[in-house]
């Protein structure tokens, strides 16, 4: 959503009249950004790609800074960091600004493209979304891209000779911190969401007097084995859309049950992006991965039961394939699959042996398999043992959780906020949003809240916080398809 347009005049002004960054101005130069109407500021900073060999092969790392509209500005910037892992923060920039307008009247908004996504040292792999849906969810077929890609991303000059094992989180935020200092910013206000909070956690350990405040939404903690939690978050997040949508849906979860029985089937869809009909056959994993990408959004959930029983009843798996393509649709919100598996295949896949996560009834272990599968040819980097421990916070955290989460639900942010509040509770507090998927920032007020918790002027102050606005949010209702039965009740 763009700025208002008087917002865009005062951004406009306040560039034309604030005084520059300390230390940056010379780096910083006049941009603009898909999605926002207004002049941004740009820069970049070269970093070596091992720090161990600075004289070595060196990477560039891109940065975007909102201004502060007032004049007058806070010194402490808000710098957002990207989930994934694998999404640029500057490609979603344009989507969050609406979120953060009233922290940037009078702070700095910075986003940086972590190494290996967006401009900085990208990691990217062929785009996926306008492929036939039988490739696109077919395990195998993706297997094969993922080794080809990684092939490809080896012969390029920061990926040779094992390049693509610097890619990890903590050097990531050592380059955050380079950009911190460059811009003469004195501490962050953070903003992490789903990776992004495993990216702050990191920061906030390497870097704990750099921190002011830190938010973080959708917690993925660094001792989570993503591969083995995937399968377990998303049973239970499926199991609870059954229960809620049981008085409009009873036979729902008996349809569920029929439809996997059914599996193997042969179907034909027209695949959403091109409108082409497709034929393919639907196996149980390809039809699991269809399900769990939709549960992300309650919105997009609310289209299941219906979707399902479709698919179940009638053979119908158009709606089903449709809801699993807008998730993902948005161009902004594609991932760099290489910085995604360079990140999870040196910090999930060591700990997926021990992992104590039980594998969902339905989604089985199929996506363990698949990250076991690209990580035996993948280059892993080096995680020091300290990575997977979560220090007490040395300043106030403020952690998020939605309840109908399918991959980084309040269990999570639990363990995280007591680790954090070890001998001083009164620095934590973790709110959960009982209906809200992945991602609470969004959600009513709770952009306001966050504004608060940022802009109070003691720590004192900043916690804790009142979320009634957005805790009694209800579900979503199940979406009913218009029939000539229900227009006719409608009318």
């Amino acid at each position: 959503m763009p700025f208002p347009a008087r917002r865009a005049c005062a951004l406009a002004a306040a560039l034309a009249l604030s005084a520059p960054l300390a230390h940056a101005a010379a780096s910083l130069q006049p941009c603009r950004l898909a999605g926002v109407p207004t002049e941004l500021q740009c820069g970049s900073l070269q970093r070596p790609l091992d720090p161990a060999r600075p004289e070595g092969v060196k990477i560039d790392v891109h940065y975007v800074v909102v201004p502060a509209l007032a004049r007058n500005k806070q010194p402490d910037a808000v710098l957002m960091l990207a989930g994934g892992p694998g999404q640029s923060a500057i490609s979603v920039a344009s989507r969050v600004l609406p979120r953060l307008s009233r922290l940037n009247n009078r702070r700095d908004l910075v986003f940086i493209d972590q190494r290996g996504t967006g401009k900085s040292a990208p990691l990217d792999c062929a785009d996926d979304s306008k492929l036939p849906l039988t490739e696109q969810l077919d395990e195998a077929a993706r297997l094969r891209r993922l080794d080809a890609c990684r092939a490809t991303l080896e012969k390029l000059p920061y990926g040779q000779d094992g390049g693509l094992r610097f890619f990890t989180t903590t050097l990531a935020m050592q380059d955050m911190d380079a950009v911190r200092q460059a811009l003469g910013v004195p501490q962050w206000n953070l903003i992490g969401a789903s990776y992004g909070t495993r990216a702050a956690l990191e920061y906030l350990r390497l870097f704990p007097a750099q921190v002011r405040r830190t938010v973080i939404d959708g917690v993925a903690p660094p001792d989570m084995a993503l591969p083995a939690s995937f399968s377990t978050d998303a049973q239970a997040a499926l199991e609870a859309l059954f229960q809620a949508h049981a008085s409009t849906h009873p036979t729902l979860r008996a349809d569920w049950q029929a439809l996997l029985a059914s599996l193997p089937r042969a179907v034909t869809v027209q695949q959403p992006l091109t409108g082409v009909p497709e034929r393919f056959t639907v196996t149980r994993e390809l039809l699991m991965s269809a399900v769990r990408m939709p549960l992300y959004q309650p919105a997009l959930a609310a289209a299941l039961p219906a979707a399902l029983q479709a698919a179940a009843r009638d053979g119908n798996f158009a709606s089903l394939f449709g809801l699993t393509t807008a998730f993902g649709s948005s161009p902004a919100l594609r991932l760099a699959m290489g910085m995604h598996f360079s990140v999870v295949c040196a910090e999930d896949l060591p700990r997926l042996p021990d992992a104590q996560d039980p594998p969902g009834a339905d989604f089985r272990r199929s996506q363990a398999e698949m990250y076991t599968q690209v990580c035996k040819t993948w280059p892993r980097g080096a995680v020091a043992p300290e990575f997977y421990q979560v220090p007490p916070a040395p300043s106030p955290v403020l952690l998020l959780s939605g309840g109908a989460d399918p991959a980084t639900p309040p269990r999570h942010g639990e363990r995280v906020a007591k680790a954090l509040g070890a001998g001083h509770a009164e620095r934590v507090q973790h709110i959960v949003v009982p209906e809200a998927g992945h991602g609470v920032m969004p959600v009513g007020c709770m952009r306001d809240l966050v504004f608060r918790f940022i802009d109070a002027k003691t720590d004192a102050a900043a916690l804790p916080q009142d979320a009634a606005c957005a805790t009694r949010i209800p579900r979503p209702s199940a979406f009913q398809p218009i029939t000539p039965a229900t227009e006719g009740t409608a009318k």
